[in-house]
């Protein structure tokens, strides 16, 4: 049996529910942006975090069937699949640097815990002032644009696989 197209079908899968989930996190940091109500923004970031852990396991589950699907597909030799994961990888650092960074500071703002924060620890205090200040910034579209067109690289090369 050939298992190339279905690791193929795999493979696509996981991108489709990584799409999906990610999807939710990337609108929920545009309505943050114009949410004024403290307990909406941080149900959102809840939503947004919960989106995100769905996320993080598709991307993992699509890597693994990617790889798989390369060693059926015998493309370990192009470079296009080695473009392919090191866009992948600067994505996820990039993205979980920058975009936890951004959500963190949101959380704090409105007194809530971040993701980083040991679980123990005292929430801090509200700052109106710094909720205003990241809800004016553009980071939520930085994010989509880098992810967005890392999102459309991968997916030229990985249709056209030009080298």
């Amino acid at each position: 049996m050939d298992w190339q197209p279905w690791l193929v079908f795999a493979h696509i899968l996981g991108a489709f529910t990584f799409v999906m989930a990610h999807g939710v996190s990337i609108f929920a940091a545009f309505r943050l942006r114009g949410e004024r109500d403290e307990a909406r923004i941080a149900a959102l970031l809840d939503l947004s975090k919960s989106a995100v852990t769905i996320a993080a396991i598709s991307v993992a589950f699509l890597l693994l069937t990617g790889i798989a699907a390369g060693f059926a597909g015998d493309y370990w030799g192009k470079r296009w699949i080695w473009a392919s994961i090191a866009i992948l990888v600067l994505l996820w650092g990039y993205m979980g640097f920058r975009g936890t960074k951004y959500h963190d500071a949101v959380r704090h703002a409105v007194g809530s815990i971040g993701i980083y924060d040991h679980k123990a620890t005292e929430p801090p205090p509200a700052d109106p002032a710094a909720l205003a200040a990241l809800q004016a910034s553009s980071r939520a579209l930085e994010l989509a644009a880098v992810g967005g067109i890392g999102l459309v690289v991968i997916l030229w090369l990985m249709v056209f696989k030009p080298f």
